[in-house]
């Protein structure tokens, strides 16, 4: 059971988190969620799905969206400072940002550690461990590219939500998993999403 940080920001993409959420708790993974004010109004937004603001309360409806699964989840507040992944000593196996907002991305770059989503980024950049960024925004703007290259020196892997095509996708759920599936390889976690290129259909 790996430990993963999944951190939900307000940039459009809500569908491509809540999906990694449950395909990493279906994997039997431990998920550490953390989300924003701005995540709660795209997921309702997007999904038509209330993110409530109370950790305890969010555990409580994700699991009855999900159902029972093999994983567990543990929801922390965004301003929550003594949770584990604030401090090097227990930073947990990799961290994902799905969606990333620009302003999010550009605090990590600049060392901004305001809240508990930029800290953690923080930590895993400082302690050489996976930090996985999944920027949503298009066009990107020279600062948003300075950012981007800043973070990968850093040691981020940037991630945008480009699906490709050759998997023949039928669905916006099969754009979506292909994105999931591929952050799921660079975790280190098996996947049956997407079938790997060159094996057979």
């Amino acid at each position: 059971m790996k430990t993963i940080t999944l951190a939900f920001t307000g940039a459009s993409g809500l569908p491509y988190g809540m999906r990694l959420l449950e395909t990493l708790l279906q994997s039997g993974q431990r998920v550490h969620l953390i989300y924003s004010q701005a995540a709660q109004i795209v997921a309702k937004q997007e999904l038509d799905f209330t993110l409530p603001s109370r950790p305890q309360d969010a555990e409580q409806v994700l699991a009855a969206r999900f159902g029972k699964l093999s994983g567990e989840l543990k929801v922390f507040g965004i301003q929550d400072w003594f949770a584990p992944m604030a401090s090097g000593s227990n930073p947990g196996d990799a961290m994902v940002i799905c969606p990333c907002t620009m302003g999010t991305l550009g605090k990590i770059a600049g060392g901004i550690s305001d809240d508990l989503i930029a800290r953690a980024a923080d930590v895993m950049l400082k302690e050489k461990r996976t930090l996985i960024l999944a920027p949503r925004e298009m066009p990107f703007s020279v600062i948003h590219l300075e950012n981007m290259l800043k973070l990968a020196h850093a040691g981020a892997v940037i991630m945008p939500p480009n699906p490709g095509f050759y998997h023949h996708p039928q669905t916006v759920q099969d754009l979506v998993d292909f994105t999931v599936a591929r952050i799921l390889d660079h975790l280190g976690v098996a996947q049956t999403l997407i079938k790997p290129w060159g094996t057979e259909a």
